[in-house]
């Protein structure tokens, strides 16, 4: 009896084991794809919004088959950790998910993250692929970080002279107070004087940390500038502009690329608080033809909701990584896989780059041609930077 239920148990595990090694052999190898980004907090939507973009893009790679590389396929398999949008926390987030989940790539989607995650990367042997508009990410000369975005630097010309034309020379500062709302506001702030503007008040305010900006607003707005200079995730920057206009400010705002006029207009009961202000366009408002079937994907499969730019930019960067994986018969030869990254963005079909991304510059930040929105007679308008600076 007692041999018998050894003989028994003993065909148990063999045949588990068999099972076991049959999976193996005809399964699917996987590659964890990370991400360290808000999921709580003030910024958590932003964080949510950029990694359901990754997760879209992934689900795609792999219901078409996954990355096909020497024989094997390989799955993607997001990993994704909470960081509050706190510098500190990515870095140990970075840490885990490389030393513990093994993953060849890291998303984050602002740049303090970004620039703690950047002291390491290069050693630690991953792909640091950065969602955040800071010229800098990639002027250090990091040869493993890919800035998704195109750089806000591009902006600036072209918002600061239709805000002056407009509105008038003087601006007030009120951006987020993190290290992207310092660097962005140092940007615009050299392109608005030296296009002969005057800045009259600078007074970054906590964007994630509070949800009543009536003293900070009212100290800006003390200096009467013509235009404020506004921006951070999308619904404390609405909060920002309510307060303003329920302070009397008659003026323009220059929104920071991070805010999203969309995601504004729910907070604000439309977009009349936002006229004379100009910003990125939402991705709902984009008339192309492959961006009009990207929205409907996404809210097919997001029960109804529009995508926003931080979504579809990410969307994109995992299907070029998919593809820039097969071109360098890897997964984790990650400086061979960023080398061939250009080449696999200019491969890939509409359907899978409605923003028209051409390549990454020599530094490896991201390039296209986006249009721009402009909010007049409370709707937005479709703008090219070429036609603004005509």
């Amino acid at each position: 009896m007692h041999a018998s239920k050894r003989l028994k148990q003993l065909s148990m595990v063999v045949a588990v084991t068999a099972a076991l090694g049959l999976a193996t052999a005809h399964g699917d190898e996987i590659v964890n794809i990370g991400y360290t980004g808000p999921l709580s907090g003030g910024a958590a939507q932003y964080g949510k919004n950029v990694l359901s973009g990754i997760e879209m893009g992934v689900d795609e790679v792999n219901a078409a088959g996954g990355v096909r590389i020497k024989g094997k396929t390989y799955k993607f398999k997001v990993i994704a950790l909470d960081d509050q949008y706190n510098p500190a926390q990515s870095a140990i987030n970075g840490r885990r998910l490389v030393e513990q989940d093994k993953t060849p790539v890291i998303f984050c989607p602002h740049s303090g993250g970004i620039f703690a995650l950047q002291t390491f990367n290069i050693q630690s042997n991953f792909l640091l692929m950065a969602y955040s508009s800071v010229p800098r990410i990639t002027e250090t000369g990091n040869k493993l970080t890919v800035r998704i975005p195109p750089s806000f630097a591009s902006y600036v010309p072209a918002f600061t002279q239709v805000e002056m034309k407009l509105f008038g020379k003087t601006v007030g500062l009120a951006p987020s107070d993190t290290d992207y709302g310092k660097i962005w506001s140092k940007t615009f702030r050299e392109g608005w004087e030296r296009a002969g503007g005057k800045v009259v008040a600078d007074n970054p305010m906590s964007y994630n940390k509070s949800a009543d900006f009536y003293s900070g607003v009212s100290r800006v707005l003390a200096a009467k500038p013509d235009v404020m200079f506004v921006g951070g995730p999308s619904e404390p920057t609405a909060l920002v502009v309510k307060q303003a206009r329920e302070l009397g400010f008659k003026g323009g705002f220059v929104v920071m690329d991070q805010a999203k006029f969309d995601e504004m207009a729910k907070i604000l009961d439309g977009y009349s608080m936002l006229n004379g202000s100009i910003g990125v366009l939402p991705l709902v408002a984009d008339t192309r033809p492959a961006m009009q079937a990207y929205i409907v994907r996404y809210a097919k499969k997001h029960n109804g909701k529009n995508p926003t730019s931080e979504g579809l930019y990410n969307y994109t960067m995992v299907h070029a990584l998919a593809a820039a994986m097969k071109m360098a018969d890897s997964t984790k030869d990650v400086a061979a896989i960023r080398n061939r990254l250009t080449l696999a963005i200019k491969s890939l079909p509409g359907s899978q780059n409605p923003e028209e991304f051409t390549g990454l510059d020599a530094n490896g930040g991201s390039e296209s041609d986006a249009p721009l929105a402009l909010i007049e007679n409370d709707k937005i308008k479709q703008v090219r930077a070429s036609e603004l600076m005509k």
